[in-house]
């Protein structure tokens, strides 16, 4: 656990505390200006590496034990250091698990972790909330810039079916959601943070081609899952696959709102954080 109270860049103090400050989401949520309301509360993004569908898979490896050490980790911190309240980051994907959807093995093993992280946040002794962040992409994913080296060498991509909607959101964006949420009224509650506009995996990744020059990235043909699973993990084939309701997820994180609820206007400032 990181005491993210420390100096930041521009000289303020964050007055939160962070579970998984070295994590991408982490580093972008220390440099965010905490609100009023939002000051004491203890923030927990542990696992939220395996949030995305910028990697091949890998990182739900390491997923259970990072996850379930994070959670206990935050709710001890927390009571340890009399925090005001207590913010779990989850994955907006599990929406698919409540309203019925039966996910296969192993994305099914980790929906389960998943909503039990959400569980031990909830039954600690400090007032929580959890904020099921949706896909998470921006300029600090290293993922991210893996692609950009891909596609510019012009290898494929396994993009899932065409049509496969999922739930997106900027990591500007999520850090804002969970420190809008660090509000003592919203003790037990269980909220969504996405970009609001549910789109496949395809349509975000070609656009972001296009700007990274690449007018027209290779697909992995789906009749080549087989051999595609030499290299990339079941649970990524899975998700790209996995098809979420177009209607945004509701509740959302009140008095919240995406900066870049276009995830074109998203993709245009990773471009220009970037320097390209």
């Amino acid at each position: 656990m990181y005491l993210a109270d420390m100096a930041m860049d521009n000289g303020m103090p964050a007055n939160v505390s962070i579970t998984g400050a070295r994590s991408e989401l982490g580093r972008v949520l220390a440099r965010r200006r905490v609100p009023a309301g939002a000051v004491g509360a203890h923030v927990n993004v542990a696992g939220q590496h395996a949030n995305t569908l910028l990697h091949d898979g890998h990182a739900w490896e390491s997923y259970v034990r990072v996850a379930l050490a994070g959670v206990r980790r935050a709710v001890r911190a927390a009571e340890a250091e009399h925090a005001s309240f207590l913010v779990h980051a989850s994955f907006a994907f599990v929406r698919s698990v409540e309203e019925g959807h039966r996910l296969a093995e192993p994305l099914g093993a980790a929906a389960d972790v998943i909503l039990e992280c959400e569980r031990l946040a909830l039954a600690g002794a400090v007032p929580a909330c959890v904020v099921r962040l949706g896909y998470l992409y921006g300029p600090d994913s290293a993922d991210l810039r893996a692609y950009r080296t891909a596609f510019r060498l012009g290898r494929p991509y396994w993009c899932g079916p065409p049509k496969a909607l999922q739930y997106h959101l900027h990591q500007d964006d999520a850090a804002a959601a969970l420190l809008a949420a660090a509000r003592a009224h919203h003790a037990g509650r269980v909220f969504y943070a996405t970009d609001g506009r549910p789109l496949p995996f395809r349509k975000l990744m070609d656009a972001f081609a296009y700007r990274v020059g690449r007018r027209t990235p290779l697909h992995l043909p789906l009749f080549a899952k087989p051999l595609a699973r030499v290299i990339i993990r079941e649970q990524h084939m899975q998700q790209t696959a996995l098809t979420m309701p177009p209607r945004a997820p509701s509740p959302r994180v009140p008095r919240w709102k995406p900066k870049f609820g276009d995830y074109r206007e998203g993709l245009d400032q990773i471009i220009e954080a970037w320097g390209e």
